[in-house]
């Protein structure tokens, strides 16, 4: 799928080369069937599909994100806490990290 790009990072970002979609029988065959009956292709319809599911859940999604965001301090810590799952407890238990050593 092409990457939606603003105006101004057209210039500067290199499109995405497309990726292979894997999904169970039952899902591809929906797609499959809508996608002839709308007279579209599955690629435009998939694509056409997130961008509505995502913006039905822009709420939900945005405040996830504010979620991640506040656990974030600006240290070492919390960014391995966050990308990993691990608690900070857990990470200074196992040694912590060598931010400011």
């Amino acid at each position: 799928m092409a990457e939606v790009l603003h105006s101004e990072e057209r210039a500067t970002k290199k499109p995405r080369t497309t990726a292979p979609l894997k999904v169970d029988v039952a899902t591809d065959e929906l797609i499959t069937d809508g996608a002839h009956f709308l007279q579209m292709t599955k690629k435009d319809l998939v694509g056409a599909a997130v961008r509505m599911y995502l913006e039905v859940r822009r709420e939900e999604m945005r405040q996830a994100m504010l979620e991640k965001m506040a656990k974030l301090d600006g240290s070492a810590e919390a960014d391995i806490a966050l990308l990993t799952g691990v608690s900070r407890a857990k990470i200074r238990e196992l040694g912590g990290t060598a931010e400011g050593s």
